[in-house]
């Protein structure tokens, strides 16, 4: 199963998230969970670098692991920018969970 945490702070702010495991789904190269799941995640990335023009500190191992964590002392603009993204981000995965919940796992920790 994939597990994903999600950190926010007191004030709802998305400080970083994790994402662990396999979906076992399917065999490797066809699994669609994990597929999706690594689309969302990484296109959050991608998208965070490119719109609101930083790089978050990541972190990628074995078994699927990806943490990614954001500063909080960003330009308020830019601020807005990534936790709209990673807002998107959540509302994604969580529509993968809906339909493949035996798969994935999502949990928020403050």
């Amino acid at each position: 199963m994939i597990q994903v945490t999600i950190y926010r702070l007191e004030s709802g702010l998305i400080q970083a998230f994790t994402l662990s495991g396999h979906a076992d789904y399917a065999k490797r190269g066809r699994d669609l969970v994990c597929a999706g799941v690594s689309a969302v995640s990484f296109g959050t990335v991608n998208a965070i670098e490119a719109l609101a023009g930083f790089e978050p500190r990541a972190e990628q191992g074995k078994d699927g692991f990806l943490r990614c964590e954001f500063p909080m002392d960003l330009p308020e603009e830019t601020q807005k920018k990534v936790q709209l993204l990673l807002e998107g981000m959540i509302v994604s995965l969580q529509t993968i969970e809906k339909d493949y919940g035996k798969h994935i796992k999502i949990t928020f920790q403050k």
